[in-house]
């Protein structure tokens, strides 16, 4: 998802202490990073580590905290955190070698390695780096070059419009010029093909033109590809809507979903909304969204509440309303999940909201918690410096 990411990671920090942006490292295993990379068409970057490596502590620290650093992973890439000494990561490394920490692992969708490195990066390395592996992963110039050359070959448009939409740019031009000179052979399994795989908007014709044709496209792949594109489309029609402030296109997205894949229409519309609200600045309707999908999707889930008390925090640090619920939400994160991470959350939003003493209580929680696990303290030291000398 080429814009949406960008629109999600706008910068709105509270003056009263900086709110820790950066990379939104994937919760799910090596397998459902995979699969949600091949739904995305987005690569995988993995940072395979171990707890007691120096230079992997730092770049945690430093690098992927990044508010740089964080729009641009979480825009192009599915980003994972794994620790290669314990069983899930030695799985991991019995496919992709680690011989040294950390090992940053660039690899496609089909599990590809793009880029395998050894060694920590400084915030510009790690940019560039991430460029490479993007570059790497793009074919679409060689395809460029032969369909400006003159090749109308219909596979290999299909797969210059397979490589333009991987690399998140735009395929339509090309697909409606391919598919405006097979008037009358639409339904051809070939075509049925090129235009499952040229539905990349929901709001354009060539979506319309795979609804239509939906049942003859799945006799010829899948349901599952057929509901995968679907939700691409949407999602692409939702980026569009952020990029460009347009609230029809987030109506017509959320539309096309519940018309089109409602098991999932429901939840879409909710982080649809969330989204974009969020990027426009509109509080009310943002918090409207938050309580919709914490009421029917997130429920007691403590780390996705932990999350979304955080992007509250960040991105209506101001908005009364917005913070009142951010601090109901913080405060059901720390109950369920009892993590110091989940307390300074609570902490600071309770800061934010001008709630000096219960602050302070709720940080020397968390630094309580984050001693007896062993875990960095010096965010929530500082933390407590900031409450004390307020």
């Amino acid at each position: 998802m080429r814009a949406i990411f960008a629109a999600l990671l706008l910068s709105i920090f509270c003056q009263s202490m900086a709110v820790a942006g950066g990379i939104e490292f994937f919760q799910g295993s090596w397998e459902e990073a995979l699969e949600k990379a091949r739904k995305e068409e987005k690569p995988v970057f993995v940072d395979a580590y171990a707890e007691w490596c120096g230079p992997c502590k730092r770049m945690a620290r430093t690098v992927f905290t990044n508010e740089v650093v964080g729009e641009f992973y979480n825009k192009y890439f599915i980003n994972l955190k794994i620790d290669i000494e314990k069983a899930p990561g030695q799985q991991f490394a019995a496919k992709y070698p680690v011989t040294a920490f950390p090992t940053l692992y660039y690899i496609n969708s089909e599990g590809k390695v793009l880029i395998n490195t050894k060694g920590a990066r400084n915030v510009d390395q790690f940019i560039e780096l991430g460029r490479k592996a993007l570059d790497k992963g793009d074919n679409s110039a060689k395809y460029a070059k032969a369909y400006e050359e003159g090749n109308r070959e219909p596979e290999l448009i299909y797969k210059y419009v397979k490589s333009l939409n991987k690399a998140s740019k735009s395929s339509l031009k090309v697909a409606n010029e391919y598919l405006m000179t097979q008037k009358g052979q639409l339904d051809t399994e070939f075509n049925l093909k090129f235009i499952l795989e040229a539905a990349s908007e929901a709001d354009s014709r060539i979506f319309n033109m795979m609804i239509e044709r939906k049942d003859r496209i799945i006799a010829v792949t899948s349901k599952e590809k057929v509901s995968a594109r679907i939700e691409r489309a949407c999602n692409r029609t939702l980026e569009k809507a952020i990029e460009f402030e347009t609230e029809d296109l987030l109506t017509e997205a959320k539309n096309k979903m519940k018309a089109n894949y409602p098991e999932k229409a429901g939840r879409f519309a909710l982080e649809a909304d969330l989204a974009y609200y969020k990027a426009v600045g509109n509080g009310k309707k943002y918090l409207k969204a938050v309580q919709g999908l914490v009421k029917k999707e997130i429920k007691n889930d403590a780390t996705r509440l932990n999350k979304m008390a955080k992007d509250m925090l960040k991105h209506f640090p101001k908005d009364g309303k917005v913070m009142a619920n951010a601090e109901k939400i913080a405060r059901k994160a720390s109950e369920n999940g009892g993590l110091s991470s989940y307390y300074y959350t609570y902490a600071s939003i309770l800061f934010n909201n001008g709630k000096k003493s219960a602050a302070l209580d709720t940080a020397r929680k968390s630094l309580e918690l984050a001693k007896n696990r062993r875990v960095q303290t010096g965010g929530i030291e500082e933390l407590i410096r900031k409450i004390e000398n307020s």
